[in-house]
């Protein structure tokens, strides 16, 4: 047996001592996170991933070259949000869990009605009223992305019916640069981590990949995505399997485990929301920021959530009105339709107009 009592190792092992105790410093909780040591997820690489419904109830951009970000909604949901380029997807989907710790857990896909409204006159901007079926509350997300920043805003609020308390979850199930992982039919994995270098807690999901199957494609720089919200629990896991916060939650009403990283599949993150029992009037703000490595990624989400929300969404509308404004009004009268049906098609002319310059809309 070996002994580790000598003067020599004693000198040798003091630095390695006094460098663990270190990085067991740098993970003191943070937002209520556990203290853990950092751990890989396990059971990659996950569920097959999938591309999203074509079908889409919701679909934005803003109106300049500065942030190139195209959101859309489909099923109630975040669905594809495209970075750099219009024809990059970076997400299947990001919905809600809500329950209420110990009898049921509600996923907003699956257990949730929805509706869907345009906030604006050109319907770039989107909201979405999901319900429960229960009744029990409901959740009302605004969606507009920052004109000043590669992120989408997401304006989140819930409103609670019951007298008993709800916890609130958000889920990301990231597609990043056109790959989702899974199985080797896929274009590639994605990768995720838990950052905490702003002090508090940001899911990242990235793939650094720059090729994908579509043929003499390259969309030339690798893709960071930052979730960043006042999250106090946060994950990452592989889709449909134990580390996925979903099955957890299923099976638990909690988080059972908390893992910093997953790599090398199709990955998915679930963090808790910090807010309970809060009224409609009460948002949080949720923001989505992308660049071409971790930091800027988390920079953008984290620009945009610490800025002022409704001058972000101004500047948004702004935008968009001072485009319609300079395109050949519709008609005010037409003949055989009332007044009702010709401001209808006023707002059909608008919202075709606006969707056809932002998928046409280059932003170099």
């Amino acid at each position: 047996m070996r002994r580790f009592d000598s003067p020599h190792r004693t000198r040798v092992l003091a630095p390695i001592v006094i460098a663990s105790c270190l990085a067991l410093a740098a993970l003191m909780p943070v937002s209520g996170q556990a203290a853990t040591v950092p751990t890989f997820a396990p059971g990659g690489p996950g569920a097959l991933s999938h591309f999203d419904l074509a079908r889409k109830d919701c679909l934005g951009t803003a109106r300049n070259t500065t942030s190139k970000v195209w959101y859309t909604v489909a099923g109630g949901v975040l669905s594809d949000v495209y970075y750099p380029t219009i024809d990059n997807t970076n997400v299947e989907t990001l919905q809600y869990i809500v329950t209420d710790g110990s009898t049921f857990t509600n996923l907003q896909s699956r257990d949730m009605t929805y509706t869907t409204k345009a906030l604006d006159r050109g319907g770039m901007e989107c909201q979405v009223t999901a319900s429960a079926k229960s009744g029990a509350y409901r959740i009302v997300t605004d969606y507009f992305t920052d004109p000043g920043r590669n992120s989408l805003v997401m304006q989140v609020r819930l409103r609670n019916n019951t007298h008993a308390p709800l916890q609130l979850y958000v889920r990301f199930d990231p597609s990043v640069n056109g790959n989702g992982g899974g199985g080797s039919g896929n274009g590639g994995a994605d990768s995720a981590t838990i950052d905490t270098s702003t002090g508090h807690l940001v899911m990242v999901a990235s793939d650094t990949k720059t090729a994908t199957n579509a043929v003499n494609r390259d969309y030339a720089q690798p893709v960071f995505a930052a979730l960043d919200g006042p999250f106090n629990q946060a994950t990452s896991g592989f889709a449909g399997t134990p580390s996925d916060g979903l099955v957890q939650l299923d099976s638990a009403h909690a988080l059972t485990q908390l893992y910093t990283d997953a790599s090398n599949g199709n990955v998915v993150q679930t963090a808790r929301v910090g807010v309970q029992d809060a009224g409609e009037e009460d948002a949080v703000t949720i923001t989505l920021g992308f660049g071409a490595d971790q930091a800027s990624a988390v920079q953008s989400a984290e620009g945009s959530r610490r800025s002022d929300v409704e001058s972000i969404q101004e500047s948004y509308r702004d935008g968009w009105s001072t485009y319609d404004a300079r395109l050949a009004p519709p008609p005010r009268h037409l003949t055989g339709l009332t007044p009702t049906q010709v401001r209808q098609l006023s707002t059909e002319y608008y919202l075709s107009a606006n969707v056809i310059k932002m998928i046409r809309f280059i932003k170099s």
